[in-house]
């Protein structure tokens, strides 16, 4: 089933991602996911460069669509031009991509300041002018297109401020809902009860929201994300437990278990951000009891 079809008919969805391989073989990502296959609605698919080195992302998603995989494109806005914009959706729809998933930069910089905020949020206006033309069949320009394209695109919103959301990120949900988003992808969710009272926000727009739950298999992971991306992101409770736990596998299974258990009636799916445990994935959907065969 399409993740479009899955979202309109209100099932829990489960989302994914995978990197762009850079200094591997494209088969070894697939062989990584055979075990998931058909439990994952969607894969999303970053633009990638490491030391100048830029991995075909688009090409990435072709793999995973003629290996029976659902491809999210993940695209950045801040840098690129209606034209550009432009040609990389066109080129992913060529190769059967159907989800665009879009950030003006990369949406986990973020920060309190109204200058740091603003790189998490999607130029919107931008990508609407695009979507626009493609879908009526004809380039910015005014050329006509062989076929129209018509995407559904997620685009990413800030979950931590609880009940409390600022009128800024109100006012960008709004502006996402208005060019017709498919549905909002959130910032990591480590706390139910506070997501909670976010979505109570949300909800008032009718757009599904996927709250992104992160692997953590180690204290220090959690507490580098706690250092380094923002102060009180992962509880106490959850380094605790992993700095404790004689086996850190089953106690990192247990914890997205129990947050992924409770996202279940809150929101309309999660998307697993795996920090490199894809091949262990399916062990942790079995524990939430997330798409099983």
């Amino acid at each position: 089933m399409k993740l479009k079809e899955s979202l309109d008919e209100k099932r829990f969805v489960v989302t994914s991602e995978i990197q762009p391989p850079i200094d591997e073989e494209p088969e070894e990502i697939i062989k990584k996911l055979e075990s998931v296959r058909g439990r994952i609605d969607g894969l999303t698919v970053p633009e990638l460069e490491i030391e100048g080195v830029v991995a075909d992302t688009i090409k990435t998603c072709k793999l995973l669509h003629q290996n029976r995989f659902e491809p999210i494109y993940q695209t950045t806005l801040r840098e690129k031009n209606r034209l550009q914009i432009e040609k990389d959706l066109l080129r992913a729809h060529e190769i059967g991509v159907e989800n665009i998933l879009a950030f003006t930069e990369d949406y986990r910089i973020t920060g309190d300041s109204l200058q740091e905020m603003m790189f998490f949020h999607v130029d919107s206006g931008k990508l609407s002018s695009v979507l626009d033309h493609i879908r009526e069949g004809h380039t910015i320009d005014g050329k006509d297109l062989p076929l129209k394209a018509e995407f559904i695109v997620g685009s990413g919103i800030e979950s931590k401020w609880g009940k409390n959301v600022p009128d800024l990120e109100m006012k960008e949900m709004e502006e996402m809902t208005k060019i017709g988003t498919g549905y909002f992808l959130t910032t990591p969710v480590f706390d139910v009860g506070l997501f909670e009272k976010f979505m109570k926000q949300a909800n008032t727009f009718g757009v599904p929201v996927i709250a992104e739950v992160m692997i953590l298999r180690t204290a220090g992971v959690a507490q580098f994300l706690n250092r380094h991306f923002q102060s009180g992101l992962v509880p106490d409770w959850i380094i605790k437990k992993l700095a404790r736990a004689p086996d850190r596998q089953k106690a990192s299974i247990e914890i997205f278990a129990e947050i992924a258990s409770g996202l279940k009636d809150i929101c309309q799916g999660i998307h697993i951000i795996t920090m490199g445990a894809e091949d262990k994935l399916r062990h942790y959907l079995d524990a939430a009891k997330l798409k099983k065969l």
